[in-house]
């Protein structure tokens, strides 16, 4: 038994010894594996806000290049308004410009439409004899719209334009009515032939008696009885009772 008891008592130190050098390298470990899991977490921190940063540098840089091209569309803009402003400026510049001479032109076109009205009256006044309550009525319509201060100087043009077209187109029709006339002292109930502003020329409703609007003495006077066929027949193509043809009318004096 003996034999067998040293060898343990000699061998105990070295366990010892082995048992009290194992558990620095524990704590060792432990610290060295703490480190590590620290040292990983500290970089997938690193990671993510690298990644979180990359993200927020992509969106900034859309969002500078969206501001950067917002600015240009801006610029543009401007210079688009600035040109169109400009514009404007002389279009409102040239309307002030017009609506002095507007003013100006109004006042001095009712002076001359009054001269051309006053014109036209001595022409009517002056003119053969035919719808002269009518004519007379019209010139007297627009006198009366030229006074009126209300009314635009357009429609004042217009009024006396239109009196003007209808007293030339008088010139172009060959009309029949019937009116009461002096052939000198004597009234006579007549058919009146107006050709154009040609002549207006009578016959009585027998169509015996025929004659026409003297200008030079400014009265009706009778026509010799070899101008009754053709008067007679000039009023018949006027009321399309026969056919057109050529006749040959008389024309007295159309200046004293």
């Amino acid at each position: 038994m003996r034999k067998w008891t040293a060898p343990l008592f000699a061998l105990a130190p070295g366990i010892a010894l082995t048992i009290f050098a194992t558990a620095p390298l524990a704590q060792d470990a432990k610290q060295v594996s703490e480190t590590v899991d620290q040292t990983l977490k500290t970089h997938q921190d690193v990671q993510k806000k690298q990644n979180d940063w990359s993200r927020e540098q992509a969106e900034l840089s859309a969002r500078y290049r969206a501001a950067k091209a917002n600015v240009e569309y801006l610029e543009k803009l401007k210079a688009f308004e600035e040109k169109d402003v400009q514009t404007l400026d002389h279009s409102i510049a040239e309307l002030e410009r017009r609506m002095v001479e507007s003013v100006r032109l109004n006042d001095s076109l009712e002076d001359t439409l009054q001269i051309v009205v006053a014109r036209l009256e001595a022409f009517v006044a002056g003119d053969l004899p035919f719808l002269m309550e009518e004519r007379k009525a019209r010139i007297a319509s627009v006198k009366e719209v030229i006074a009126k201060p209300g009314v635009t100087g357009a429609e004042k043009l217009r009024r006396v334009l239109e009196a003007l077209q209808v007293e030339a187109n008088y010139g172009n029709v060959v009309e029949v009515y019937q009116e009461k006339i002096m052939v000198g002292d004597e009234e006579v109930y007549a058919d009146m032939v107006r050709v154009g502003r040609l002549s207006v020329y009578w016959r009585t409703p027998d169509g015996k008696r025929v004659g026409e609007y003297d200008r030079a003495q400014h009265q009706w006077v009778q026509l010799d009885e070899e101008y009754v066929r053709v008067i007679n027949e000039t009023r018949e193509m006027a009321l399309r009772l026969r056919s057109t043809e050529v006749v040959l009318l008389p024309l007295g004096r159309i200046e004293p």
